[in-house]
């Protein structure tokens, strides 16, 4: 053990060295991790001072608490509390839980290590990204997206050296989508290589945990809505409130419906489906979808090309007016077939996009998705806006500014003669 501890003193000091060297652009004795490497070079082009103290805007009581209870995490606190912060207390460290702008929101664990935290800002409420505070173990696992281990001078603000940190991302099982991260921290001397291990291990415990209570909430919301759906005719189905698939009739089944951030019950128009009536479930919502062919479909697309950092596409409809955010690939094709009304087949869009007639599978998928949230808007056979639908696009002041990483032949020849 001893001479693991003065290895490990050895090895810190070389990552001084490099870590002095730098900021300053020097060359460096010891080449440092690849991942602490990337980290540094973050932190320089963010302008984090390396000789500031760790500091945050603090966010008020109220808002750590309205974090608390949006997020899922708060769910699996006692797990986490149970699993890692007993063990984080009797080493000597802290369990930290952080939302997914790197803030504060739980800690737990040894009470004179909580003390001191205080006095690095790592408290409640505070930001511990990288841009706030360079390299650390939560803001470096928010920008890669992976579990990480900074220990003492790894760390990019000096007065950090004296802690060591290991935090893994925590993902939502049910899309993939970032919703926390975990950390463990605690003085330098605290040290261990399984920490990181332990870390990741409990982040995916966290994921587990999330995913059978969902799975559990589906299961009853499929108890109560089967039923009901077995009655109706039509097409119908039972969503939970973030749209997941509890039961479906009518219709082929999809993992989750899009729904509005606001959903009243009544007549709702979802881009996916048309005309609805949503009414309220335990723990969801039942959609029956309006077949009669009086209902109107949306009569007005507006193409918004005019900021390249803002792609998105408006329907206006008579029971009201959405936003879809569109990829640069997805503005590809629908600015496409804004130019050919009268439709174009999976080939001509191929050659359309990538110049290749043959890429006719890639073309396929895109529309696939495109037609997830535009259903009522995209027919196919051929590929082409809805017969009576209103089609406008609006392009940038200059026509260079269209689509300006797009290599596609349609908008290059667009550009030409804009």
């Amino acid at each position: 053990m001893r001479l693991a501890v003065q290895e490990s003193d050895r090895a810190a000091r070389l990552v001084h060295r490099a870590r002095e060297a730098r900021p300053a652009g020097d060359r460096m004795p010891l080449a440092p991790r690849a991942d602490i490497a990337a980290s540094w070079n973050r932190a320089l082009r963010s302008g984090v001072d390396p000789e500031k103290s760790p500091h945050s805007a603090v966010l008020e009581p109220d808002e750590v608490e309205r974090r608390r209870r949006s997020s899922a995490l708060g769910e699996v606190m006692p797990l986490l509390g149970n699993a890692l912060a007993a063990i984080a207390d009797a080493s000597q460290q802290i369990m930290v839980v952080t939302d997914v702008e790197g803030r504060v929101l739980w800690r737990q664990g040894n009470t004179g290590v909580l003390r001191r935290a205080d006095g690095i800002c790592l408290s409640e409420g505070a930001a511990w990204s990288e841009e706030s505070n360079g390299t650390n173990a939560i803001g470096t696992a928010l920008a890669s997206r992976a579990p990480v281990q900074v220990h003492s001078t790894e760390h990019f603000v000096r007065s950090l050296h004296g802690w060591t940190c290991a935090a893994a991302p925590v993902r939502d099982p049910r899309d993939g989508r970032l919703m926390g991260i975990v950390d463990v921290s605690g003085p330098a001397s605290t040290f261990h290589p399984t920490t990181l291990a332990l870390v990741g291990s409990v982040a995916r415990l966290a994921e587990s945990e999330i995913r059978t209570r969902h799975l559990e909430s589906i299961d009853r919301l499929r108890s109560v809505a089967a039923p009901m759906l077995c009655r109706l005719g039509g097409r119908a189905l039972a969503v939970d409130a973030h749209g997941w698939l509890a039961a479906v009739t009518g219709m082929p089944p999809v993992d989750r419906l899009p729904l509005p951030k606001s959903l009243r019950p009544g007549q709702v128009w979802l881009p996916s489906l048309g005309m609805c009536r949503v009414e309220p479930l335990p723990g969801g919502w039942l959609v029956q979808v309006a077949d009669s062919t009086t209902d109107s479909p949306p009569r007005r697309l507006v193409l918004d090309l005019s900021r390249p950092r803002g792609l998105a596409v408006n329907v206006v409809s008579p029971v009201g007016t959405w936003t879809q955010r569109l990829s640069p690939r997805h503005a590809e094709l629908l600015f496409a077939l804004a130019l050919h009304r009268e439709g174009r087949t999976a080939s001509e869009l191929a050659e359309d996009i990538f110049g290749d007639p043959t890429r006719t599978v890639t073309v396929r998928a895109e529309i696939s998705r495109l037609r997830r949230h535009l259903a009522e808007v995209l027919a196919h056979r051929p590929y082409r806006f809805g017969e009576g639908v209103e089609v406008e696009v609006i392009h940038p002041e200059h026509p260079d500014d269209l689509l300006p990483g797009s290599k596609a032949p349609v908008v290059a020849a667009a550009r030409s003669t804009g």
